[in-house]
């Protein structure tokens, strides 16, 4: 990956750090919120987490520039959380060419699928795909190897959510924050000793009851929110069925749209 200057630095120095919600709803898009996407600015370094089907229209609606993104980083290969890929390609083809090399990390298979994915959706299409794919570079992501990209350093933790394919929870520090991204998971006992000291726990809370065990639930949750020691912690990746209860919840829900400081 080819870093610019701005993106040399630590991810210690203190700078900063906004993160805005451009998808907080589940598979279902459960009450018309957009999939799952999470844009982490800092010091002219932009990262995207997660990058559900909807995260283009997120962006645009937004005033998010899709050519700024420098980092995307996916928990697991399920499509309302990696989805959005070919529509990022096609946008950077068309009508936002990069100037700039774009690292995209996730779980194995990802490079594989998303061009697959992208050729099934737009198995015609004209232009050069090749001067795109130039400009990604895929890196897997280890539950037991740290990554640093720049000056952004993750770590990653597997979480049961998929029994084949690895599904992970993302801990991102840079301008001297933590935050942590909890994926789609079960209950797993390691979230509490990963989210330690987090300044920001994205965690999901995809049902109300949960009869699956691979997602996690609002009673569960807030059963176990002592705990967790951060700062603050958030719940996104909603359901209908949290939705629903709304008023009843004394937790902090995200909502698309929402930006906030670190």
């Amino acid at each position: 990956m080819i870093l610019s200057n701005s993106m040399r630095e630590s991810p210690n120095s203190s700078a900063p750090v906004h993160l805005t919600f451009l998808g907080t709803g589940d598979a279902f898009a459960s009450h018309g919120r957009f999939q799952s996407g999470y844009l982490v600015e800092t010091d002219g370094c932009h990262i995207l987490m997660e990058a559900g089907p909807t995260v283009l229209c997120a962006m645009k609606r937004m005033r998010v520039a899709p050519a700024d993104i420098d980092i995307i980083l996916i928990s697991h290969l399920h499509g309302d959380h990696f989805g959005g890929l070919p529509f990022l390609v096609l946008e950077y083809l068309w009508e936002s060419p990069r100037s700039k090399p774009l690292t995209i990390a996730g779980p194995a298979h990802l490079e594989e699928r998303t061009w697959r994915l992208f050729n099934t959706m737009f198995p015609f299409s004209s232009g050069d795909v090749e001067r795109v794919r130039r400009n990604l570079e895929f890196v897997e992501l280890e539950p037991a190897r740290d990554a640093r990209f720049g000056k952004v350093e993750v770590k990653s933790l597997r979480v049961p959510h998929m029994k084949r394919d690895l599904c992970l929870a993302l801990k991102i520090a840079i301008g001297g924050k933590t935050i942590v991204f909890s994926g789609d998971t079960g209950w797993a006992d390691d979230l509490v000793s990963f989210t330690a000291g987090a300044d920001l726990f994205l965690c999901e809370c995809t049902y109300f009851e949960n009869p699956l065990g691979v997602h996690l639930s609002y009673p569960l949750l807030e059963s176990k929110r002592r705990n967790f020691n951060v700062k603050r912690m958030m719940l996104t990746h909603l359901g209908r069925e949290v939705l629903e209860h709304n008023s009843q919840l004394k937790m902090e829900l995200a909502t698309d749209g929402m930006k906030i400081e670190v």
